[in-house]
C-alpha cells in the first residue's frame, strides 16, 4: 500500500479534500481516499500540487501520428479532409514510430484511456502493448449507395483485429455518408456498439445541408466523389442525421463547434443520450474557432474532452485542452471541466465502473498536476505521472 498527498485531491465523484491522501495499492487499485490527519504521515509520500485520476481522451486518430506539423494552420475542414486524404494513402515508414511516441506521450501526459478513430488495422499492435486502455472506433464511410455493403463489411473485417470488448463501428461524419448509409449502419449494429460521429466541426457542414452549397461541393468535385442523390435538407447537419441513428446506442458527437441551440434543442427532443466531445486545440488548429460552451451548459449536456491527431494539434496532452477552455471562459469551474476531462469521458466509453474518478476499487491512474495550489486552472500548471 502507497498513500499520496497533496495540496488539493479532486477525487471528482466528491468534494476537492485539501491536503487529502489517495491510498494505492501495488496494482494501482485505489484503496481510499483521506483527509489530512487520518493516515499516519510516515506511511505518506507529500506531494506539490493536486492530485485527479487519469484523464480520459475522448477522441483521437492515432494513425495520423505522422502527420504532426504537416498541414497548414487555419485552411477550414474542406481543405484539411483533402490533405489528410492525399497523405494517408502514401506508405510513411515513420508510421509505427510516430504512433509509437503518440501512445507514450499521451500516457506520460497523464491520460488513462483514449477513444480512438481508426480506418485501418496498423494501430492494433500498439494499442494491445500500451499501458492506455483504447476503445477503437472503426469509421465507414460511403456516398455511393452501391459502396455501402461492402464499405461496412470492412468496417467489421477492421474491427476483428481490435479488442472485440473495446472496439465498435461508427459512421464518419454526415458529410462522408449517405442516407442509405446511415440506414444499413441501423440494421447491422448491436445496442452495445458506441458509436463516435464527427459533427459540425465546419459551418461549411451546415451549409451543404441546409442548401446543397459551400466548399463541400468543391471538395467532392476535387476528390471525385458523387453526390447526385444528395438533396438539401433546408436544416443543419445534427438535425438531418441524428433520427438515422440508432435510439439506444450510447453516442459521442465530437467537436460540436458550429452546435447551435436549436440543434441542442432537437436532441433533447429527441430524448437520445448524447455525449459532447470538445477537442479545443483542433478547432482553433483547422477553424481557428471554438465551441460555444455556454450553449451545451444551458441545457445541461454532458461534455467531454477529445485532442483529435497530431494532423490538427500540436499536442496530445487533455491539460493543454483544459487551459484553451479556461482562457476563454475564465468563469467556468475547474471542478466541473475536470469531470469532463475524466468521469463524463469514462461514462461515453463505458468504463466509469473502472476509471475515471479516485473511488475505492477503480483502477483510474494517479496525476499530479504540479503548482496547483487552489482551485484555478493556472497556464503554468505542468502535467506528471504519479502512478
Amino acid at each position: 500500500m502507497k498513500y499520496y498527498a497533496a495540496d488539493i485531491v479532486f477525487p471528482v465523484t466528491g468534494p476537492a479534500i485539501k491536503k487529502g491522501i489517495v491510498a494505492m495499492d501495488d496494482q494501482g487499485v485505489v484503496k481510499g481516499v483521506f483527509n489530512q490527519g487520518e493516515v499516519d504521515d510516515s506511511q505518506v509520500e507529500f506531494l506539490k500540487g493536486a492530485l485527479i485520476p487519469g484523464f480520459i481522451n475522448a477522441h483521437c486518430h492515432l494513425e495520423l501520428s505522422h502527420m504532426e506539423g504537416l498541414i497548414p494552420q487555419h485552411t477550414g475542414l474542406p481543405q484539411f479532409l483533402m490533405k489528410v486524404m492525399t497523405e494517408r494513402g502514401k506508405k510513411d515508414k515513420t508510421l509505427d514510430k510516430a504512433m509509437e511516441a503518440a501512445d507514450k506521450t499521451m500516457y506520460e501526459n497523464g491520460i488513462q484511456a483514449v477513444g480512438d478513430h481508426a480506418n485501418s488495422a496498423v494501430s492494433a499492435k500498439i494499442k494491445e502493448q500500451s499501458p492506455i486502455q483504447y476503445h477503437t472506433f472503426v469509421e465507414v464511410m460511403a456516398l455511393a449507395d452501391a459502396d455501402v455493403e461492402a464499405r461496412i463489411d470492412q468496417a467489421k473485417e477492421i474491427e476483428f483485429h481490435f479488442d472485440y470488448k473495446r472496439s465498435s463501428i461508427t459512421p464518419h461524419a454526415p458529410y462522408s455518408c449517405s442516407k442509405t448509409l446511415f440506414k444499413a449502419f441501423k440494421k447491422v449494429v448491436g445496442e452495445d456498439n458506441i458509436i463516435s460521429i464527427h459533427n459540425q466541426e465546419s459551418d461549411e457542414e451546415n451549409k451543404l445541408f441546409r442548401y446543397n452549397k459551400g466548399e463541400f461541393l468543391d471538395f467532392y468535385e476535387k476528390m471525385k466523389l458523387s453526390v447526385e442523390g444528395f438533396r438539401a435538407q433546408a436544416r443543419n447537419s445534427l438535425q438531418s442525421f441524428l433520427p438515422y441513428i440508432p435510439t439506444k446506442n450510447k453516442l459521442i458527437l465530437v467537436h460540436n463547434t458550429y452546435t447551435s441551440i436549436k440543434d441542442l434543442d432537437f436532441v433533447d427532443r429527441m430524448g437520445r443520450k448524447v455525449y459532447f466531445c470538445l477537442c479545443p486545440k483542433a478547432n482553433l488548429y483547422i477553424e481557428n474557432r471554438l465551441p460555444k460552451v455556454e450553449n451545451f451548459l444551458l441545457g445541461g449536456h454532458e461534455i467531454v474532452i477529445g485532442t483529435d491527431s497530431l494532423a490538427s494539434n500540436t499536442s496530445l496532452d487533455i491539460l493543454d485542452e483544459l487551459k484553451v477552455i479556461h482562457a476563454e471562459y475564465p468563469h467556468l469551474d475547474f471542478n466541473e471541466t475536470l469531470k469532463w476531462a475524466t468521469i463524463n469521458g469514462a461514462k461515453a466509453l463505458g468504463i466509469d465502473h473502472e476509471m475515471g474518478s479516485l473511488e475505492e476499487g477503480k483502477k483510474p491512474g494517479l496525476v499530479l498536476l504540479e503548482g496547483m495550489e487552489s482551485f484555478k486552472l493556472d497556464p503554468k500548471i505542468k502535467v506528471k505521472r504519479i502512478r
